[in-house]
């Protein structure tokens, strides 16, 4: 599953971009870094819920980072329409 972010054409990385990016409805998927503090992921995971997006664990914020491409680690990440 983590493949398919690799793939995407359209992503949004960090907490902040994907929570905006699941408000407005543009978000199809969304990807956690499961080292990630939990109280940062909570209200994404709690929209995620509320919208019924598919959410997908990854280990950890480097591993999330590398697949959207950047060279630092990220808590969340989403494809986009």
């Amino acid at each position: 599953m983590p493949g398919r972010l690799q793939g995407a054409r359209r992503i949004a990385v960090g907490t902040k971009q994907t929570l905006k990016k699941v408000a407005t409805g543009e978000a199809t998927s969304v990807y956690l870094a499961e080292d990630a503090d939990a109280t940062i992921l909570e209200p994404l995971q709690t929209l995620c819920a509320e919208r019924n997006i598919r959410i997908t664990l990854v280990p950890t914020l480097a591993e999330l980072g590398r697949l959207c491409r950047i060279e630092v680690g990220a808590a969340a990440a989403a494809i986009l329409h």
